[in-house]
């Protein structure tokens, strides 16, 4: 099973590997990486687990990213970089909200506040 995100000093542990459904199983809406088909109820709150797990571990890793993705968009040596107003747009974000994702990115590319993305406007 995947392990929640490590904080500054925890080694980073993989979550569960997402397997890719088949294009006929995911045209399918009540397929669900085979979860419907499990009948025993302990073997489905373990894999439905597993998923949330992994998925969970997924969505902090890509937001990692997109910290740090804003944060070279927003650097100010870059002639052609943006403003939180311009990322944010490009995002979906708030303003506000790309105003903290910079500042998480600029921590994270220092090496420092891997793990603990910024608070939720």
């Amino acid at each position: 099973m995947a392990e929640p995100t490590p904080r500054r000093n925890e080694p980073r542990l993989r979550p569960a590997p997402l397997l890719f459904e088949p294009a006929q199983a995911a045209s399918d809406p009540e397929h669900f990486f085979d979860l419907e088909s499990i009948d025993d109820p302990r073997a489905l709150l373990a894999r439905a687990t597993e998923l949330t797990q992994a998925f969970r571990a997924a969505a902090d890793r890509a937001v990692e990213f997109q910290a740090m993705a804003a944060a070279q968009l927003a650097d100010p040596r870059r002639f052609d970089r943006l403003t939180a107003a311009d990322i944010a747009e490009r995002a979906d974000w708030t303003e506000d909200y790309a105003k903290k994702m910079v500042e998480f990115g600029r921590d994270l590319l220092r090496g420092g506040g891997e793990g603990q993305s910024p608070d939720v406007v």
